[in-house]
């Protein structure tokens, strides 16, 4: 794929980017390492006072890259000025944090003195996705920063301008160059930089395929590697959920980001005894949803970010339509210049349907019934994804006893999944492994090394 800007609202070319050489990456890996060998020794209030200088620069410029953000991928620019914030939390919290979380472990032992320390590793690569241009990449390279790594991010390719901005926020708060880069590269030159000796470790968000690629070669190569990949998290609605507050949530959780967020909420399962009523309710809501220009801060639903993934959504609900799946509303691409998919809720379905067993990346809901608890539990736990999920229902007690079966790494009660500087995120199963964000995130990228002293 090129590495270019094409405005899903309107569907028409931005701007090109030269792609970065061998010779390109290979320097920025050798001024990274460079850059690493001095980093590594900063302390942490060295560390803490640029970062909170990135929080500065990010709540000064929320609206010109939140602009940037809706420009490239399409979402609300509401959500797009938010996101760019939400990063000035991230950085804030591990400015203030890391020396603490990070902070010598003291073990009694046989020895004198005993006790586990936490050293960065040295150059980190990042393969981040479109969906959260800056949030992806932010929850990655503020911990590893601080940690005392260096950060190299090959972005997705539709999103340039992003990628780039990033590095400049970076640059223009005084971190020294080398610290964080930017590779304007192809997917198909990742491999080459993991293979790279100075690359101690590599991250990806991103799909299913992506992440098994990057896995196995790092596994080749014997480098750490952390993975988020895709989602299918379910909804649980069960029998004395209150319909309403339910159903507005649900709408929420499905179209957030334009419906492309794997933590977006997909498969809804409801209990039968209401179930007729919330999908009443769900559709009403849906259908008032307003659609139109992601710039326009009225609009709540924008287009899909490419043509190839609008193309891939309408592919996977036609299919479904064909194996018996029943349309509630939508069901279908909006006449539009841009990459417009019209709010879908989509019934009866079952196992072997797209929407049943696959991720649907764009403003899909699958509605499936549920006798009871444990019905709606194994319904959950038949995704081979295992990301997060929702449970909404006024018996708490019950909620906390389904939440230890689900098999996610994130479960929330009576409210939407997010992410949250201060909680660790990430999945099982084929939603990836490891952990990004709070303390686990950030010994992620460490080595976890024991000191023992007579």
């Amino acid at each position: 794929m090129s590495i270019q800007t094409i405005n899903p609202f309107t569907g028409k070319k931005i701007k090109d980017f030269a792609e970065h050489s061998i010779n390109d990456i290979n320097g920025s890996i050798k001024s990274a390492d460079e850059c690493f060998k001095q980093w590594r020794k900063t302390s942490f209030d060295q560390r803490k006072e640029l970062m909170l200088n990135i929080a500065s620069i990010l709540k000064e410029r929320s609206k010109e890259y939140g602009e940037i953000l809706t420009l490239e991928m399409g979402k609300p620019i509401s959500q797009a000025v938010a996101e760019v914030e939400k990063c000035a939390l991230v950085a804030e919290y591990y400015a203030e944090n890391a020396e603490r979380i990070l902070k010598e472990e003291k073990i009694i032992t046989d020895a004198s003195e005993s006790y586990v320390r936490f050293d960065p590793l040295g150059v980190i690569l990042a393969v981040m996705p479109w969906n959260f241009p800056f949030w992806q990449v932010f929850r990655f390279a503020c911990p590893t920063i601080m940690a005392g790594n260096t950060c190299l991010l090959k972005h997705a390719s539709n999103v340039p301008m992003s990628a780039l901005a990033i590095e400049e926020i970076f640059y223009d708060a005084g971190f020294p160059k080398g610290a964080f880069t930017t590779l304007l590269i192809g997917s198909s030159l990742v491999d080459t930089i993991i293979d790279n000796p100075f690359v101690k470790a590599v991250t990806l968000t991103g799909s299913e395929a992506a992440g098994m690629q990057m896995a196995s070669r790092a596994g080749k190569n014997l480098k750490k590697s952390v993975l988020e990949l895709g989602g299918s998290d379910p909804f649980i609605v069960l029998n004395d959920a209150d319909c309403e507050v339910a159903a507005k949530a649900a709408v929420k959780g499905r179209l957030i980001n334009n419906g492309e967020s794997c933590i977006a909420s997909k498969r809804f399962i409801v209990g039968t005894k209401i179930y007729e009523q919330f999908r009443d309710s769900f559709r009403l809501k849906m259908e008032k949803v307003i659609i139109g220009d992601p710039m326009d801060y009225k609009s709540e639903l924008g287009p899909i970010a490419r043509k190839d993934l609008l193309d891939e959504l309408d592919t996977q609900v036609k299919k479904s339509i064909e194996m018996g799946a029943n349309v509630v509303t939508g069901g279908k691409i909006l006449e539009s210049e841009g990459f417009f998919y019209a709010p879908t809720i989509l019934d009866n379905l079952k196992p072997g349907m797209p929407a049943y067993d696959d991720e649907t990346f764009g403003p899909v809901a699958s509605l499936i019934k549920a006798e009871d608890a444990d019905d709606a539990i194994r319904i959950a736990n038949t995704s081979q994804f295992g990301l997060g999920a929702s449970i909404w229902t006024k018996d708490i007690a019950l909620a906390k006893v389904i939440a230890g079966e689900i098999e996610s790494g994130t479960v929330f009660i009576n409210g939407n999944v997010k992410s949250d500087p201060r909680l660790p995120f990430g999945g099982i199963k084929k939603s990836g492994f490891g952990r990004e964000l709070s303390h686990y995130g950030i010994k992620e990228f460490v080595n976890i090394k024991s000191v023992w002293i007579k």
